[in-house]
């Protein structure tokens, strides 16, 4: 539409941010440039809108808190008692407002449009602040400045689908003061008019303004399942969209992008070859702890036209210890291992599953399998190759981080991190990368350009490579490609004469985008795919043929364009 959109999340819980959170209980913790870690919702955001966002844009009850508490130490209220209404919402409100005035891509311009998502379910005590807050906000705005999407599952029990939850949430919603403009009903299959008339009636909104999101092969599908529902016309009709000016500039941008999506999103659908990839990972349990890992795949995975297959690996599983405790999950394991075409450790914390992570490592360094580690994964490579290769003893050939007893050890703690304190003392936020000299044969250089002197990527840890061990290690075939600014820093491994054999210490995940997807990720899979040469040459594969980047399948172009196609 040419609008220029910002985001907010709302998380309701009482912790300053997601840092500090486990990934099986929460989720994946998001890393923004500036270092703020946040809900994994903003990495939805951020791929979805194509802009860079801020720690203030996820708003927490612990930094609301945090900040009505500091200014009540200041004095700043001037005696007065200090309540939920009007202090805390108040800051909640004025939070809101400086926000959504804060420039988040590349026009550097104020935003036109603010999406507000407020976590978790109406009713929870924890957000009732919030909720009153928005009723507030709702009342201070233009009617035209302010619409509200209640977004309800819709249950099916014995084949039919029930519209009372939603109609009770309405309900509560209303009677807390906020009203809904629209309302999405998540549901797994298409709604029968009888349902969404039923929930047109009861909850007070017009037939039109109920929407069916129903559950697609793809999530990149789902624009597509709300514009045929009119959801811009229904927006623009609510906020007057119309009355906004934009330039030609943004509207042609946005038309190109909304082609190119759509194009993206149908090819995959009909991708004739697929690319299996085994992550060896340690949080399985929680679907969404590797959330940006599996869309960075995913991504890279539709601009070289190939369907992702991702099989997850517990790491634990892999280790010698499992094959008399538990030999069936150590057989599936090991198949699942030998049988992938890429393999790739992402980060974590700990000690639990490393062995089975190095095994994975060596695997994939022996039988030339591409390989992808990923700030764990790479300390994992390099201290696989200390061992195997460089011969480097244990203790020695470890990490402080599993055997913390003194600093001699090849993965190191950082100066800067504060033991005892968690929240924050990772070296975090997006931070340059410098290529070394003669790394121009470099597969990853060669993806980022060679004639880039660095690049910057976001960071999340606290350990990084022993300096002493570098030169043992580079004279036996380990290069490390990218360092920091000062040279003291490893960022980047890379194995010469290997297809693809990568390891990175920021996590490339946090900035890849749908239709920009992440170098690593990109290479790794091309590689796993066995079309990197074509990918890095400018091309890619789609539907079993290849095409410059900007090209797309005549199958594709076909759907976009609403003409019939034969398949």
């Amino acid at each position: 539409m040419g609008l220029k959109v910002t985001s907010i999340k709302i998380d309701p819980y009482i912790n300053v941010d997601a840092g500090t959170m486990n990934p099986k209980e929460h989720g994946e913790v998001y890393v923004l440039d500036d270092g703020g870690e946040a809900d994994l919702d903003l990495g939805n955001y951020e791929r979805y809108l194509n802009i860079t966002l801020s720690r203030s844009n996820n708003i927490t009850l612990g930094k609301i808190y945090q900040r009505v508490i500091e200014k009540e130490r200041r004095g700043d209220y001037l005696g007065k008692t200090v309540q939920v209404v009007p202090h805390v919402t108040g800051e909640i409100e004025k939070w809101i407002k400086d926000v959504a005035k804060a420039p988040v891509d590349d026009t550097g311009e104020e935003p036109d449009v603010c999406i507000i998502e407020l976590g978790g379910t109406i009713g929870d005590i924890e957000g009732m602040a919030f909720v009153e807050a928005l009723t507030e906000l709702r009342r201070n705005c233009a009617r035209e400045d302010f619409m509200q999407i209640h977004v309800s599952y819709i249950p099916v029990v014995h084949g039919e689908q029930k519209s009372k939850p939603t109609q009770m949430a309405i309900k509560a919603v209303r009677s807390a003061g906020l009203i809904p403009d629209l309302i999405a009903c998540r549901c797994e299959w298409p709604l029968e008019k009888g349902t969404t008339d039923k929930i047109a009636r009861f909850c007070q909104v017009p037939d039109g303004h109920v929407l069916a999101v129903r559950d697609m092969p793809s999530t990149y599908q789902v624009p597509m399942l709300l514009d045929e529902q009119n959801l811009n016309e229904l927006m623009t009709s609510t906020l007057q969209l119309d009355r906004i000016p934009r330039s030609a500039e943004l509207l042609e941008k946005g038309a190109r992008i909304w082609q190119h999506w759509k194009r993206l999103a149908i090819d995959i659908e009909y991708a004739r070859e697929e690319v299996e990839i085994v992550l060896v990972g340690k949080y399985l349990e929680q679907p969404d702890s590797y959330l940006s890992v599996i869309r960075s795949l995913e991504h890279a995975s539709m601009w070289c036209g190939r369907k992702l297959k991702v099989k997850y690996v517990d790491a634990e599983a892999l280790e010698p210890a499992m094959k008399t405790k538990d030999g069936a999950a150590h057989f599936s394991a090991w198949r699942d291992l030998v049988t992938a075409q890429g393999i790739l450790v992402p980060g974590g914390f700990g000690t639990r599953g490393t062995e089975g992570m190095i095994a994975a490592a060596r695997h994939a360094r022996e039988n030339k399998i591409p390989y992808l580690g990923i700030c764990l994964g790479m300390q994992i490579a390099v201290v696989e190759f200390a061992r195997d290769i460089c011969q480097i003893p244990l203790p020695q050939a470890t990490s402080y981080e599993f055997d913390g007893t003194d600093d001699d050890r090849l993965i190191i703690v950082m100066l800067e991190h504060h033991p005892g304190q968690l929240g924050g003392t990772m070296r975090l936020g997006l931070r340059p990368t410098y290529w070394q000299p003669d790394t121009e044969w470099s597969k990853l250089r060669a993806l980022y350009g060679l004639k880039n002197e660095s690049i910057n990527e976001r960071h999340r840890h606290r350990y990084e490579v022993n300096p002493k061990y570098i030169e043992q290690l580079h004279d036996a075939g380990l290069t490390f490609i990218g360092k920091d600014e000062k040279g003291e820093r490893m960022e980047i491994i890379e194995l010469k004469d290997h297809p693809w054999f990568v390891g990175v210490q920021f996590h490339p995940e946090y900035i890849s985008r749908v239709l920009q997807p992440s170098k690593p990720y990109l290479g790794f899979i091309a590689a796993s795919a066995g079309i990197l040469d074509q990918v890095t040459n400018g091309e890619k594969g789609l539907n079993g043929g290849y095409k410059g980047l900007n090209g797309v399948s005549s199958i594709a172009t076909g759907l976009v364009n609403g003409e019939s196609a034969a398949f």
